[in-house]
């Protein structure tokens, strides 16, 4: 095959994903996200890449966010939003968190394929990606994915975060041009 057969494979595989994406579960989220006095953003690996891609995008929405584990991150108050993205919904450091963040009294979301793992039982919302990853080999999950590891879920969540800043928008009313203005300008 060539790259770019690979490439329409991943993108056929992404767009039977989006199908199965609970619109329901994302508009949960987007208004969880409006609530929060404040938004906390924690993932591990490529799903915390994404995550913090995410937080990016709420900064140029307007909205109050951190990135757990930067050194000006505050402390998490009960007013606030901690989302977590692990596939996988029992990475150790992040289930740690969510345990912190829970007994804090703080509201938290999660973007996940694992909804009845560690740190989905302690969100109020949750998003339920399709995928695998390779914490959850253990699972019965054929022919889910083409892709290595958690690639599929990876780049489902960069989209859904991407469609969750669109309707954000469109919730606030807000433009691009409003998103622009707080882009950064040290480049």
């Amino acid at each position: 095959m060539t790259c770019c057969t690979q490439l329409l494979t991943v993108v056929a595989e992404l767009s039977r994903a989006a199908q199965q994406v609970d619109g329901a579960q994302v508009e949960a989220l987007a208004e969880e996200i409006l609530r929060a006095k404040r938004v906390f953003v924690a993932g591990a690996g490529r799903s915390g890449l994404c995550v913090r891609a995410f937080a990016n995008r709420l900064m140029h929405l307007g909205i109050c966010v951190y990135v757990v584990g930067e050194t000006v991150t505050p402390p998490l108050t009960k007013d606030d939003l901690l989302l977590i993205g692990s596939g996988s919904g029992k990475t150790s450091g992040l289930v740690v968190l969510a345990e912190k963040a829970a007994a804090i009294g703080a509201h938290l979301a999660t973007v996940t394929l694992a909804p009845q793992n560690p740190i989905g039982a302690l969100c109020r919302v949750k998003v339920v990606l399709p995928g695998t990853t390779r914490l959850l080999a253990d699972e019965a999950r054929p022919g889910v994915s083409t892709q290595p590891m958690g690639s599929l879920f990876e780049q489902l969540s960069f989209l859904v975060y991407d469609a969750l800043v669109l309707r954000l928008m469109e919730i606030t009313g807000k433009k691009p041009e409003d998103l622009v203005c707080r882009h950064g300008n040290l480049e």
